[in-house]
C-alpha cells in the first residue's frame, strides 16, 4: 500500500500489472507526466476525481492506491464521494425517502442510522460526526450551491420514536431553504409516479466544470463518471424538477407539515 510519504508501491504494482508507464498513465488521465511521477516517488495524492479515473483505469479501488484520504469516520464505501462533495461547486440532489445528509439535523441523522440496529452505537456516533463535518461545505466562504428535490413523503414519514425529531428537522430544512445558496423543492404527494422514484441520486459540478454523480442503494454507493450515465441522470433531474413545487411554495409546505409534528 502507498503510504503518502515514502512512495507508492501499490500504484507502481498496479501500473506494472496493466503495462502502464508514467507517460502513458499521465496521457490517459490528462495530467503532466511529472505529476504522475510524484505520485510514485513522493507519494503525492491526486485530486479525488483523478484518483477515481486512475483507479478505474488500473482496475483497482482508489482506497487501495491511496488509503490516507479514506481513513475517515464515515462508511468506507462513501468516502470517495465525501471528498468529491467537499470540492464541488454545486450539488443537485434528489431524495425520495430521506432528507439529504447535508441538510439533516443531528437528531434526525442519529434516528436514521440507528434504525434496524445494523450499526453499533459507536459506529452511529462516528458517522453522525462525519456527516456534521460534511455540512460545513454550506458554510465556507464561497458556499456550495445546493439544490435538493424531495418527495412530500419525506416530510410526513416519522423518523425516530419522538415526533420532535421530525419537527426539528423540518424547521431546520425550511430555514436552510431560505438561504441564497440552498434550494429545497418538494414534489407533492398527489403527483403520479415519476422517473425519480426509481432511486436517489446526486449530481456534482466540479471546479473545472466536469460533472460526476453518486448513486445509493441498500448495500453501498457508487460514483458515476461515464458520460452516457451522467446524461441519463441529467434527464432524470430535469424530470423531477418539473414535478416539484416552486421554491417558496415548497418552504411553505415544509413549515405547514412541521406543525403537524408538534
Amino acid at each position: 500500500m502507498g503510504n503518502g510519504t515514502a512512495g507508492n508501491e501499490a500504484l507502481r504494482v498496479a501500473m506494472a500489472d496493466k503495462g502502464e508507464t508514467v507517460e502513458s498513465l499521465a496521457g490517459k488521465v490528462g495530467v503532466d507526466p511529472k505529476t504522475t511521477a510524484r505520485w510514485l516517488a513522493d507519494g503525492r495524492i491526486p485530486h479525488p476525481r483523478t484518483r477515481i479515473a486512475v483507479a478505474n483505469l488500473l482496475g483497482r479501488k482508489a482506497a487501495e492506491l491511496w488509503p490516507e484520504p479514506f481513513r475517515r469516520r464515515d462508511l468506507p464505501w462513501f468516502r470517495e464521494w465525501a471528498e468529491l462533495e467537499q470540492d464541488a461547486r454545486s450539488l443537485r440532489s434528489y431524495q425520495p425517502l430521506l432528507v439529504p445528509g447535508l441538510l439533516q439535523t443531528e437528531a434526525y441523522a442519529r434516528a436514521v442510522l440507528a434504525t434496524g440496529g445494523l450499526l453499533s452505537p459507536t459506529e452511529v456516533d462516528e458517522i453522525v460526526a462525519a456527516r456534521l463535518m460534511r455540512q460545513r461545505v454550506l458554510e465556507r466562504e464561497v458556499p456550495l450551491q445546493f439544490v435538493a428535490v424531495i418527495d412530500e413523503v419525506v416530510l410526513r414519514r416519522r423518523v425516530g420514536h419522538d415526533p420532535s425529531v421530525m419537527a426539528g428537522q423540518l424547521t431546520h430544512l425550511a430555514a436552510l431553504g431560505e438561504r441564497e445558496c440552498v434550494q429545497v423543492r418538494v414534489i407533492p404527494a398527489e403527483n403520479p409516479w415519476h422517473t425519480g422514484l426509481a432511486g436517489p441520486f446526486v449530481l456534482a459540478r466540479m471546479p473545472d466544470g466536469a460533472e460526476v454523480a453518486y448513486l445509493d442503494n441498500q448495500l453501498r454507493g457508487q460514483v458515476v463518471t461515464d458520460s452516457a450515465d451522467l446524461a441519463s441522470l441529467g434527464a432524470r433531474w430535469e424530470s423531477v424538477t418539473g414535478e416539484a413545487l416552486p421554491r417558496r411554495r415548497s418552504i411553505d409546505l415544509i413549515r405547514e407539515v412541521a406543525t403537524t409534528w408538534t
